[in-house]
């Protein structure tokens, strides 16, 4: 598998990127041009040059990639099984649902003047739209604190979609009290809410969050720290909120990944994000002692879909001149989810 998947690389050239986000498994990632998260990807993919990207990630990545891409340019998604949970607990027609009722409240006019939407990258291509049309931003968990700042700047509160621990771990460290951040469930009458804590909250979250992330406890900082006295905890934002609290130090996953390689020799290192990562991390320094915050598991299934058959099928087919499991977001989604992208660089 691994000769066809260079023979078909080599084949195709220049014109073949192969993005690799960091979730992947090593026999996938191994042959990506570029490694990175989500933000770094999406610069990758915008500063590509071949006609082919093939992005080694999940959905909502691969739509980022075709937005923010040339007319001329293919993204394929070596399976399309490859979503996203939280992406999944975002569904336009239930945030369009949640706007009007806030319009009807006066907590905001329809075009956004008087509450800034952020989504986080982690979204469906109309959810970035529907921010951009209303006046507001994507972004990462590597500038989440940046682009609520933005979103302050321009209006006394934030809507911020979909994951709830994103946006409150990043709120609380920017010193904005838990009281003044609320949840919005899409599946309770007022989103569970009164207009009261409505009109008074500064951050309203959607409730969605990282099925990988939340498996992390407040437990498992302190099982670590019994027993590996001095080792050093550090986590993902995604994570909940009362584990970030417990933890030594939070990032992006470029954060931790800088924070690992920047130690010294010896430093120990329990690591509350998804198991690839940590294990890849392990591997390249040998000399830290690495482990994972909670070893039962913390597996992205979704990201693991990708697989050396799915990569090899969709080169070779690139090879044969067929485009396979091409990923396209509609034109007008497109337009307004771009506006909400660029915003993201600009922000970063």
């Amino acid at each position: 598998m691994d000769a066809r998947i260079a023979a078909a690389r080599q084949a195709l050239g220049e014109e073949c990127v192969i993005l690799g986000h960091h979730y992947q498994r090593d026999e996938v990632i191994r042959f990506a041009d570029f490694q990175g998260d989500s933000y770094k990807l999406s610069q990758q993919a915008a500063a590509a040059k071949g006609a082919y990207i093939v992005f080694c990630g999940v959905h909502f990545m691969a739509e980022s990639a075709d937005i923010l891409g040339r007319p001329d340019q293919s993204v394929i998604l070596p399976d399309l099984n490859a979503g996203c949970s939280m992406a999944d607990m975002a569904e336009i027609s239930q945030v369009e649902d949640c706007w009007e009722q806030l319009v009807a409240l006066g907590i905001t006019a329809d075009d956004g003047k008087g509450l800034s939407p952020m989504t986080y990258i982690n979204s469906a291509a109309a959810i970035k739209a529907f921010c951009g049309e209303h006046g507001g931003a994507v972004c990462t968990s590597a500038n989440a604190a940046s682009a609520l700042r933005w979103g302050l700047a321009r209006n006394p509160k934030v809507f911020f979609l979909p994951d709830q621990h994103l946006g409150r771990n990043t709120g609380y460290a920017m010193g904005i009290p838990l009281n003044e951040m609320v949840v919005w469930d899409p599946f309770m009458p007022m989103g569970g809410q009164t207009p009261e804590r409505l009109r008074a909250a500064r951050i309203i979250l959607w409730k969605g969050h990282c099925s990988v992330h939340q498996r992390f406890l407040p437990e498992h900082v302190e099982r670590v720290r019994t027993a590996y006295p001095g080792i050093r905890v550090i986590v993902h934002p995604e994570c909940r909120w009362e584990v970030c609290q417990k933890a030594d130090d939070i990032g992006s996953t470029e954060k931790l990944r800088k924070l690992v390689e920047e130690s010294p020799a010896g430093t120990r290192f329990a690591i509350g994000t998804e198991i690839h990562l940590v294990n890849r991390l392990a591997k390249q320094h040998p000399e830290k002692p690495i482990i994972t915050l909670d070893d039962a598991g913390c597996l992205c299934t979704t990201m693991y879909r990708i697989s050396p058959q799915h990569l090899c099928w969709a080169l070779e087919s690139l090879v044969d001149g067929v485009v396979v499991n091409q990923i396209k977001v509609n034109p007008q989604v497109k337009h307004w989810a771009r506006v909400a992208l660029d915003r993201m660089l600009e922000i970063h």
